[in-house]
């Protein structure tokens, strides 16, 4: 069927074809109902109205013989229940008219939210030909496709030419229209199109933020749970999470997140949603929601923020801090590269100021690695330092890089450092580390306690301290040890305004990294059953309590099934069948909606100790699904135990081996799976690097090794390849049911260890690939012959070494006690590096101050009587100045052909930096120990002659 005749291509005269031949509708032979079931197949959105058509009069056309009698919620006209009328008389024909067109959709482009407009009518998707195409229409059209807000309207042929099908239209829609297929469109026609006029747009791809009753870039904070706007509260909003927002709607960076008088109040619900952002984030639904369990607020505290807008706008990009990274400028809404020869701390100063990002703390010019590509905005910037922006600098304007041109330009601002947790499997628990110069670093546990780990707590928005670990409670950190001694009072603002050693100055090793558990670490469990199935409980403020089930729906038990890794299913137990709790009641009045994939999404009262009346409100679910079973090799101890590394949270499962299969995360405490929506090589590539199975040899959509269960963590993975951990790529959270677990992303990995990869992740070695190993005839018979050929040899070594034993024998007398003084001289030997290597881990963790231990040895305990003397000792119990001549005479001693190592050595100890006080340990430890082997080797020539010379002696 089709409706033709009208002004669009979904409205006009009923037309139904059947055995090739098509035959007219008359008005009386359908109703309302009709209509709809036709809107609804042709995809032109609602029914609008039945119209009496024109008098047939004279006219011959085939009449349809049968009335329609649709209830209205069939998928075709085909469905519908229909009787025969036996006249062939019809007085007018009918017209049906529909709410729009059939839908819209972007095509070709790079992401799901950029490319060519093409529009569904009749069945046909065409590209759209709009003559009056311009950005406001485009942002709208982003808007409902809920892809954000428009960027850019690319030129030319950037997104190809389509299959040839042109709709020529002119797209119209009101802002607040919530549908698309409420937007009215005025058909054209169908005919080729001239070029230019192609409709073309690049969106932004964040949906679900905006601004108003302000202007573009300042207003009211809202968020869209659903098809529903509500604001957002003062209290749970912050400027990093402003600043996302604000590059989210191409309005350059925050400049504030203070009510203005002019910022009129709206209406509609506040939401209790707390995004924990970086500053970094392409989007907020990116950063980390934490919504249950927040407290609400009034209309008066309100979130609310004022970006810069593009004009003239900076941004610092290529870092993992907004206040850091190459400098960028926005003119005439294009970003465009800086460029200097003689960049300095008074320009980077003024970057600073103008992103409020504080003072400059370092001015540098890009490695070419990093050097931005397209348009060059400024060039040879001069500023005395006092400016507010750089475009008041003097300043060269370039469109084009010129010959000769210096180098791209980037600044490190003092608001660039950052604070995290890692691996406590939730954002308020885990080992403290901080950004610092561009690299992430530890904190030693000296002095550590609960002063300082409640500042940490209050930085990061996560309560207050409830216990402050050492040890490296939670693993062991790499790189930097940015701070030492550390001695908050509690009250500051920030760890780095504490009291502590300067930065990079410590003298401890990464076994004494430093730990915090906050009262805002939150984790879900069932108890008293099974894993799936039990009484809820969550932990939080350091305590497990139970949560309750008023107004609870199925829904909000099917998504802690789903959190918990338990299926996709679950019910409500009706009786306290998993018996009663003890603890706190910590929550009530949750409620999840289709759009949470995780409990800690969903709205609920404020957090209370006593939110249930009694005990049999107390929530008892049973999971339809299992939690999978991972084999014993995989995660022994991770992710359950607090010290997993990044490598440990990831696996692929399914597969025929540990490096191909579907990829799984651990994320909140449940292990889920990746929805394939863009996945494509360079997100494998990272995949299979991480998990030590060398390059990728595809990357797998559509649950090519089977659909998971459990949740679904992220969409739309874009890693540039280069990235060390999948933590380090841009990502989406999947909300509601955007994907399901048959588009589960795959790899398949070459299982070749490259050796570049990185030496602080914990990899443990993988096998290859089953399909890389198989083997040829040619290369299997290569086998067998090298095999025997080495057996052949082994047997003659043989028969040599008895011949030579033989004619040795006729020559001396066998002497046992030569053999036996031999072998007791190396017994001694051995027994005395086993006893040094106790006491050096003996010494290592006693609690002697780290000057004591190592302190440098005298030339006098390094002579040539001491060695030889050790030599002879037993390995005992020994003071510290015994165990350094021990270790060293004993393990150490080269002999006459390593003098030349010993001097090149001595070269490279004196080349090392950083011999004052404030050395590191690991560094004092080994130049010391290096130093040491020095004294010894001066000597080693009369230990080796002698003893040599007392075992062939001894020999004859």
């Amino acid at each position: 069927m089709h409706l033709t005749g009208g002004d669009t291509a979904c409205s006009g005269l009923l037309k139904v074809k059947k055995e090739e031949t098509w035959a007219t509708v008359c008005f009386s032979h359908i109703d309302f109902k009709t209509a709809s079931v036709i809107c609804n197949e042709l995809k032109c959105g609602q029914a609008v109205d039945t119209l009496r058509g024109t008098h047939f009069g004279d006219r011959y056309e085939l009449i349809w013989q049968e009335e329609f009698h649709c209830v209205g919620n069939e998928t075709h006209l085909a469905d519908c229940p229909r009787s025969r009328h036996h006249t062939n008389t019809c007085s007018h024909d009918a017209t049906v008219v529909c709410s729009g067109y059939g839908g819209y959709r972007l095509a070709n482009g790079n992401t799901t939210c950029s490319g060519r407009v093409e529009l569904l009518h009749g069945g046909i998707w065409g590209t759209l030909c709009d003559y009056l195409w311009d950005l406001p229409a485009a942002n709208i059209l982003c808007q409902q496709l809920n892809c954000g807000i428009a960027l850019l309207i690319p030129s030319g042929q950037s997104f190809g030419e389509g299959n040839g099908s042109v709709w020529n239209a002119t797209f119209s829609c009101q802002k607040n229209g919530s549908l698309l297929r409420e937007c009215p469109v005025r058909a054209l026609g169908q005919d080729e199109c001239p070029a230019g006029k192609e409709a073309h747009v690049v969106c932004s791809g964040c949906p679900g933020g905006r601004l108003v009753n302000g202007t573009t870039c300042s207003g009211i904070v809202e968020i869209r749970h659903g098809d529903t706007w509500g604001r957002l509260c003062h209290s749970h909003w912050n400027l990093q999470a402003a600043n996302v927002l604000c590059h989210q709607l191409n309005c350059g960076y925050a400049k504030s997140i203070q009510m203005k008088d002019s910022f009129v109040d709206g209406n509609g619900p506040i939401w209790r949603d707390a995004f924990h952002c970086k500053g970094t984030e392409s989007c907020l639904w990116d950063c980390v929601q934490v919504t249950l369990g927040n407290p609400t607020c009034s209309a008066k505290e309100i979130a609310t923020v004022t970006c810069s807008g593009l004009v003239e706008s900076l941004r610092l990009s290529g870092s993992e801090s907004h206040c850091g990274g190459r400098v960028e400028i926005s003119l005439h809404g294009v970003w465009s590269r800086v460029l200097d020869d003689n960049w300095d701390i008074r320009d980077a100063h003024v970057v600073c100021r103008q992103l409020q990002c504080g003072t400059a703390e370092k001015a540098y010019y890009l490695p070419k690695s990093e050097r931005g590509t397209g348009p060059v905005g400024l060039r040879s910037v001069q500023c005395t330092g006092n400016e507010t922006q750089l475009m008041l600098c003097n300043a060269s304007h370039y469109q084009t890089v010129p010959t000769g041109v210096s180098e791209d330009v980037g600044v490190i601002c003092s608001g660039s450092r950052q604070m995290r947790l890692v691996n406590g499997t939730n954002r308020c628990a885990g080992r403290v580390e901080l950004y610092h110069h561009g690299s992430w670093g530890t904190i030693c546990d000296d002095n550590w306690d609960l002063s300082d780990a409640n500042v940490v707590c209050k930085q990061l928005r996560c309560g207050h301290a409830i216990e402050a670990f050492v040890s490296a409670h939670y693993g062991e950190g790499s790189g930097q040890i940015w701070l030492d001694d550390v001695n908050c009072s509690g009250a500051e603002s920030d760890l780095w305004s504490c009291p502590s050693r300067a930065w990079g100055q410590h003298n401890c090793q990464h076994k004494e990294d430093a730990g915090v558990l906050c009262s805002d670490f939150l984790a879900l469990r069932l108890v008293n059953g099974n894993d799936c199935a039990g009484r809820v409980e969550v932990f939080y403020n350091g305590t497990w309590g139970s949560v309750c089930s008023n107004h609870m729906s199925l829904l909000t038990a099917v998504t802690m099934c789903k959190h918990l890794g338990c299926g996709d299913g679950g019910e409500i137990a009706t009786e306290s069948q998993y018996s009663r709790g003890s603890g706190p009641t910590w929550l009530d009045h949750i409620e999840c909606t289709e759009q949470h994939s995780s409990l800690w999404q969903c709205q609920s009262d404020p957090w209370d100790p006593q939110s249930c009346t009694n005990r049999a409100e107390e929530t008892h679910i049973t999971c339809t699904g299992r939690k999978e079973a991972t084999s014993p090799a995989a995660f022994a101890e991770c992710p359950n135990s607090t010290s997993c590394s990044d490598r440990e949270k990831l696996r692929v499962m399914g597969g025929e081996d540990e490096c191909s299969g579907r990829v799984e995360m651990w994320h909140q405490g449940s292990w889920g799976t990746i929805c394939d929506d863009s996945w494509d090589m360079a997100d494998a590539n990272v995949v299979c690097r991480q998990l030590g199975c060398g390059s990728a040899v595809s990357a797998l959509s559509e649950a090519a090794f089977g659909e998971g269960t459990g949740p679904i963590w992220l969409e739309k993975v874009h890693c540039k390849g280069t990235e060390l951990s999948l933590w380090d790529c841009a990502a989406k959270p999947v909300f509601g049911k955007t994907c399901d677990h048959k588009e589960d992303a795959a790899v398949n990995c070459s299982g070749v260890t490259e050796t570049t990869a990185s030496p602080t992740r914990a990899d443990r070695p993988r096998r290859p690939a089953t399909g890389s190993t198989r083997l040829s005839v040619p290369v299997i018979l290569c086998i067998v012959l090298g095999t025997l050929l080495c057996l052949v040899l082994a047997i003659l070594a043989g028969q040599i070494q008895r011949a030579r034993t033989q004619h040795r024998g006729s020559r001396l007398s066998y002497d046992p006690f030569s053999e036996a003084v031999y072998e007791e001289i190396d017994y001694n030997l051995m027994r005395e590096k086993q006893g040094v290597t106790f006491l050096s881990d003996f010494y290592s963790e006693s609690s002697k101050p780290k000057e004591q231990f190592y302190r440098a040895d005298s030339d006098e305990e390094n002579g040539p009587g001491a060695t030889q003397g050790n030599v002879r000792k037993e390995a005992s119990p020994l003071p510290e100045n015994a165990l350094e001549d021990g270790y060293d005479d004993v393990t150490e001693a080269p002999g006459p052909r390593d003098a030349s190592l010993s001097e090149q050595n001595e070269q490279e100890i004196i080349g090392i930096p950083g011999e004052s006080d404030r050395n590191k340990d690991s560094q004092t430890d080994w130049t010391h120990r290096n130093r040491t082997s020095e004294a010894e080797r001066s000597s080693s020539p009369a230990l080796e002659d002698t003893s040599y010379d007392d075992i062939e002696e001894l020999g004859h």
